[in-house]
């Protein structure tokens, strides 16, 4: 399966002499809007531990959420106390997150204008991966302020097999050009944690902050059919789907879930790449 992410990871970085990393595939990038309030609804949260871990070892309250979505993890660091601003490419996504009460720019990471202004925490919940990864991380210690915190994290989920093969079979029967469609069924964990690591390369890279850390929280999700066919559409390797296929591949996971009863238990992972930045206040 893949990743989830307020915006969909499609597959784990490729090493560097490999194709492209993700930030490059535009069209699936911009996909996640087609339905932005069925992906609000869907999509899960971030672990309360991590929220709370990113916020005290923060310098102040004032946070930046590169690709925020539709305020998903925005949300969680505006109920923990702090002042949070913002930035999706998504105008679609961006309208959604208004409403839920988060002021949104609208721009990419790397486009975006800080007009001075610096803050003290900058996440980037499952999207970081749609940022160049040299440029965004240099441009996050420009607008961190001395001892602030860079905070990058996202979900690894696993699925039963029981649920997993059979998205997997469909995919492949529907989409069979689709990158999502030569992925197998289940993605091990160690090929985002080498992904993760790359991140603590790119932040390495830059000079500028301390040495990275590397968080990981287990935890799990029980779903039901509709909660679990309420999500996928929302997930990278279908949003760029027509309706049809689509409906084809959650027709197969439908009666894939069926045959377990109705619901499963998914395994969720939640890993996090955070550092913090070099200087005195």
């Amino acid at each position: 399966m893949p990743t989830l992410s307020p915006h969909e990871q499609p597959e784990p970085p490729r090493e560097r002499s490999g194709p492209a990393r993700p930030h490059g595939l535009r069209r699936t990038a911009e996909s996640f809007g087609t339905d932005a309030r069925r992906y609000d609804r869907a999509r899960p949260a971030y672990p309360e531990a991590l929220v709370g871990r990113v916020v005290e070892g923060s310098p102040g309250p004032e946070v930046l959420d590169v690709g925020c979505g539709t305020g998903i993890a925005g949300r969680q660091f505006l109920a923990a106390g702090c002042a949070v601003l913002g930035v999706e490419p998504d105008p679609r996504m961006a309208d959604v997150a208004r409403e839920r009460g988060l002021r949104v720019e609208v721009a990419t990471f790397e486009g975006w204008e800080a007009g001075g202004r610096l803050f003290d925490t900058l996440i980037a919940a499952q999207s970081w991966h749609w940022v160049d990864p040299a440029a965004g991380a240099a441009k996050a210690a420009r607008v961190l302020r001395p001892r602030g915190r860079l905070a990058v994290f996202g979900h690894v989920l696993e699925p039963p097999a029981e649920v997993a093969e059979p998205f997997a079979a469909a995919y492949r029967r529907v989409a069979p050009d689709s990158p999502f469609g030569t992925r197998s069924a289940r993605q091990p964990l160690e090929t985002y944690l080498a992904g993760y690591a790359r991140i603590a390369e790119d932040i390495r890279a830059t000079g500028r902050f301390e040495e990275p850390e590397r968080w990981r929280f287990d935890w799990e999700w029980s779903c039901t059919r509709e909660r679990w066919l309420d999500l996928l559409p929302t997930t990278g390797g279908l949003t760029v789907l027509p309706p049809d296929r689509r409906q084809e591949i959650l027709d197969a996971v439908g009666r894939a879930i069926d045959a377990l009863g109705g619901r499963f238990t998914a395994c969720f992972t939640t890993l996090a790449t955070t550092a913090v930045r070099r200087g005195t206040p």
